[in-house]
């Protein structure tokens, strides 16, 4: 199992090369400043969309990524 400090290591490390350094410090600073109710965000992030639908999206993302 990994640590608490590994865990937030990593997804600095994600946040930094999907968005680079810049956004990743104001996806941070948004996070921080706003009340946020991760579990509430999770149960919206996919309203409306089939298991399908994300599977598609998730395949075409990986395609382009790897072009």
């Amino acid at each position: 199992m990994i640590t608490n400090t590994e865990i937030k290591m990593m997804g600095v490390k994600v946040l930094t090369d999907a968005l680079g350094e810049v956004n990743a410090e104001k996806f941070i600073s948004l996070i921080m400043r706003e009340p946020f109710d991760y579990t509430k965000w999770r149960r919206q992030l996919w309203d409306g969309r089939t298991v399908e639908d994300i599977s598609q999206s998730a395949m075409e993302l990986r395609k382009s990524a790897s072009t």
